[in-house]
């Protein structure tokens, strides 16, 4: 399987986040690239670079007010005096349908859904080769391959058309979706991730092409707190191409596993042309989050039950964060999903 990652996604580096109230390191590191990366070779993957694709594909997920914030946002908060070396928000709107702030930090509130997406220097090119990587797998399924991974560093699903949140600047599966709707008729994002990924949620919550499906911990008690619940089943053309399964916090792989199997079931209803799996490692026993308690033999399982959809897939990787573990669960997925690839 090809494999696509760019050196550039290393450089973005955050120091801390908020968690419940108190600074802590961000889990966010570059050193998961590593991890990833000797993940990945290990299953026999083969890595490539992606392509410089320009702002086309990401724009066409994201709002023009967006992007431009995102490339500009770090030199005009440097001009703050007393700002923060990195660009983190201290106020958010209520409501965002009102008028749009022309301050740098007022903007920061309307455009970063919470403290964990801090933006510095490098953090607007590290994103635009997380996205491109994700362009570049698309199009490999396009030609032909039954599958590709793209190494997405930083993550996406939490990204919403015009804000990011939860580590995420750009989605980059709602990215490849786009790029597989060039072809494909109907594309289905199957989000395996810890947290739900509610920017991809939100992103495609009102259209019927792009059916969103995702497993992750209930969000009663657990980030992203409000999406993700069962009820949320689309919008307008999209109700009903929404489909929200939450689990109950430490589910380890047997339910995870029966749950998953009526993810797929409905997958196959809809009938896509082709795949997205946004594919976080989080969900692990080990992971720093603890949110669930999936083990790495049970990732194998995750990636035999998806390719048994035998669809065209685009693997893009979201969370799944430093333990020992990490490059052996991503090992395990791609491994799995290969071995039963018809």
């Amino acid at each position: 399987m090809k494999a696509f990652y760019a050196e550039e996604q290393k450089r973005h580096d955050p120091k801390a986040f908020l968690s419940s109230g108190a600074p802590q390191p961000n889990p966010e590191q570059p050193e998961r690239v590593e991890r990833l990366l000797a993940g990945a070779l290990s299953a026999g993957c083969t890595i490539e670079r992606p392509r410089n694709h320009g702002l086309g594909p990401v724009a066409a997920v994201h709002t023009p007010e967006y992007l431009d914030f995102l490339e500009h946002i770090y030199a005009r908060w440097q001009r703050i005096e007393g700002a923060s070396a990195e660009v983190i928000p201290n106020i958010h709107p209520i409501a965002r349908n009102g008028s749009y702030p022309a301050s740098a930090v007022g903007q920061a509130g309307y455009h970063m859904a919470d403290t964990a997406c801090p933006i510095s220097g490098e953090t607007w090119q590290s994103a635009l080769w997380s996205a491109w990587s994700a362009v570049d797998a698309a199009e490999a399924v396009m030609s032909g391959a039954p599958a590709a991974y793209a190494l997405c560093r930083p993550p996406g699903h939490h990204a919403f058309a015009d804000v990011a949140g939860g580590f995420c600047f750009i989605n980059n599966s709602a990215v490849a979706a786009r790029v597989l709707r060039k072809q494909a008729a109907r594309v289905a994002i199957l989000d395996v991730d810890l947290h739900h990924g509610n920017g991809t949620q939100g992103i495609f919550y009102a259209r019927p092409d792009v059916l969103t499906v995702s497993l992750h911990a209930d969000p009663v008690r657990f980030y992203p707190f409000f999406w993700g619940h069962a009820d949320e089943r689309g919008e307008g053309l999209g109700l009903g191409y929404n489909f929200n399964l939450p689990l109950p916090r430490k589910s380890a792989d047997a339910a995870f596993l029966e749950v998953l199997a009526v993810a797929l079931q409905r997958i196959r209803a809809f009938s896509p042309d082709a795949l997205v799996v946004a594919l976080g490692l989080d969900a692990f026993e080990g992971d720093p989050f603890g949110g669930l308690s999936m083990t790495t033999p049970g990732f194998s399982r995750i990636g035999e039950a998806i390719a048994k959809l035998d669809l065209p897939t685009v693997i893009v990787q979201e969370g799944g964060y430093l333990c020992d573990e990490l490059g052996d669960n991503l090992t395990a997925f791609l491994t799995g999903f290969g071995g039963k690839m018809r």
